[in-house]
């Protein structure tokens, strides 16, 4: 089952995985990391959360099959598909159909209190 694990991390720490890809190591599958929790949640908006749930496993689907299984107009459902699409998480198939290539989700990032 390919999971996508959806976090929070520093410049340096996306470094350190690159550095370890490049000499080999693993590095514990896909990941979506976002500079900080605010562009997080910024991009991952509650309908665009919806959107991501309704297109996990699903495979390619047109625009308005993806409106229908989140209960919302066509309209509103091109915006936010849209911005996942821009910022790289939705992928967009030779077909013109869009693909969420996971068939799960992790989300990963820590709160700590502030300095």
């Amino acid at each position: 089952m390919a999971t996508v694990t959806i976090g929070v991390g520093t410049k340096k720490q996306a470094r350190e995985r690159l550095a370890g890809a490049l000499s080999g190591r693993t590095q514990g599958g896909p990941r979506l990391t976002f500079a900080s929790h605010a562009l997080m949640w910024r991009v991952l908006t509650p309908n665009r959360w919806a959107v991501l749930e309704a297109m996990t496993g699903a495979g390619p689907l047109a625009l308005r099959e993806i409106a229908r299984r989140v209960g919302r107009d066509v309209k509103g459902v091109h915006t936010d598909v849209h911005a996942l699409l821009n910022a790289g998480i939705v992928n967009r198939t030779e077909s013109g159909a869009f693909e969420f290539p996971y068939e799960a989700v992790r989300v990963d990032f820590t709160l700590r209190a502030a300095a």
